[in-house]
């Protein structure tokens, strides 16, 4: 039996700009149908890489598949989802308007936004204008923008930052709903605590994949159960040059 095409493949994936390396060398795969976290410091490459993912970021060298299709190709574009960390809906309209409006670009109906709207919990708000909600909530409305296509892959770039613990547990609880209905997430975050709820993890600094496993992997390997402590504990063994045999071995077992 032929295997099913990964969610997301990465071979030798490099991205540079102004002569300045932003990924050097990635290469990884996504199983369809999990929640993947995309973890690591701030400037470690996260958002460069996810926006590769959606063909919106010049590769240098190296190839990105999505869905089994070449990353940015046009069938792709109802098919995959993407959450920048900044909202990209309009504040003068209101969270139905927002949500009816990217529908359409997808030939959804007035019920699909409805769900999308549900599915974030912004029901009782649907009438109110974007720009009168809090700030969870507004960017709430953005999931939903991109929940009302039905993408197969929702790409989020730090969704949670700037929430509540409340509001956190909440829309972590959905994205695992979605995962269990068969959608691929792929969720970056600079919050060690959140790699608990994701199924895979891919760990970046400066550029680097350090490692792709599994929380308890992570805990297994950095010697520690705060996630935290273990992923410092991984990013110093790097920096002392004692991981390179580790990395060859999870590099076999991503590649293809």
């Amino acid at each position: 039996m032929t295997p099913l095409p990964a969610a997301i493949e990465a071979t030798g994936l490099h991205v540079s700009r102004s002569r300045t390396r932003i990924l050097r060398g990635l290469d990884f795969r996504i199983d369809a149908g999990r929640i993947t976290g995309l973890l690591g410091p701030s400037g470690s490459g996260k958002t460069t890489l996810m926006r590769a993912i959606v063909g919106v970021q010049r590769i240098t060298q190296g190839t990105v598949t999505v869905l089994g299709r070449p990353a940015g190709s046009a069938p792709l574009r109802h098919d995959v989802g993407y959450v920048t960390q900044g909202a990209s809906v309009y504040g003068d309209l209101s969270v139905e308007a927002n949500v009816r409006y990217f529908g359409a670009m997808h030939g959804a109906t007035a019920a699909d936004a409805a769900e999308a709207i549900a599915a974030v919990g912004l029901q009782e708000f649907a009438r109110q204008k974007a720009a009168d909600l809090s700030g969870g909530q507004f960017s709430r409305v953005s999931l939903a923008c991109a929940l009302v296509a039905h993408p197969q892959l929702l790409i989020l770039d730090e969704p949670t930052v700037g929430l509540d613990p409340v509001l956190r547990a909440e829309l972590w609880e959905r994205f695992a709903a979605m995962a269990d209905a068969g959608t691929t997430l792929l969720i970056s975050s600079h919050v060690m605590e959140e790699a608990s709820h994701c199924s895979s993890l891919l760990l970046l600094r400066d550029g680097l994949l350090l490692a792709q496993l599994s929380p308890a992997e992570l805990a297994e390997r950095g010697r520690s159960h705060d996630l935290e402590r273990a992923f410092l504990t991984i990013i110093k063994a790097a920096e002392a040059g004692t991981i390179g045999a580790d990395r060859g071995q999870e590099e076999s077992q991503v590649t293809p």
